[in-house]
């Protein structure tokens, strides 16, 4: 299996660089038998600033072996700051191009769209990842900006768990409050 954890949470990191401020949490619902994992926040930064907000979930199969992952980072930005949403998501899709060109893969990824994340307009893109043609693992990165945050909802898996899971995932994003 492709270990999809090191550049899935790799990109999401780049998100990191902006100063913060104080933001509530979002509230995510995951799907039953998926295994909610702890993801400690990251300690406060220099100047009192607050820490970006991570929750996951996986998927593994009747083995252990981790079929999908999602996950919802929020990273609170500075007032007055323009987050350019496009350019961070650029920034991640080519990171994970990069992961995995290094691991021997291929892979596309489907231009810029529209979309929404909760009550947020956003932008969305998806990847797909491949080994000598063969379609191995779809990772979708959907990113939006609200006033005080900005979010990125990813979600990645095996390309059959990928397919298998677009109601779970689609429940979990329909019931997303941010």
């Amino acid at each position: 299996m492709i270990e999809f954890r090191k550049p899935l949470l790799a990109t999401l990191c780049l998100v990191l660089g902006s100063p913060f401020v104080l933001a509530a949490e979002p509230e995510i619902h995951w799907p039953s038998g998926w295994q909610v994992e702890e993801v400690e926040p990251d300690g406060n930064a220099a100047g009192g600033t607050q820490a970006v907000s991570r929750q996951r979930a996986i998927k593994n199969d009747e083995h252990g072996k981790t079929l999908m992952v999602m996950e919802l980072t929020g990273t609170p930005i500075e007032v007055g700051h323009n987050v350019n949403l496009q350019g961070v998501l650029l920034e991640m899709r080519k990171s994970i191009q990069k992961d995995f060109a290094q691991g021997g893969y291929q892979s596309v990824c489907t231009k810029m769209h529209p979309a929404t994340l909760s009550r947020l307009e956003a932008l969305e893109t998806t990847c797909v990842i491949t080994e000598n043609g063969r379609h191995v693992l779809s990772q979708t990165l959907v990113g939006a900006v609200d006033a005080d945050k900005a979010y990125v909802f990813s979600y990645a898996g095996q390309a059959q768990a990928y397919e298998a899971s677009k109601d779970e995932v689609s429940s979990v994003r329909d019931s997303l409050k941010l």
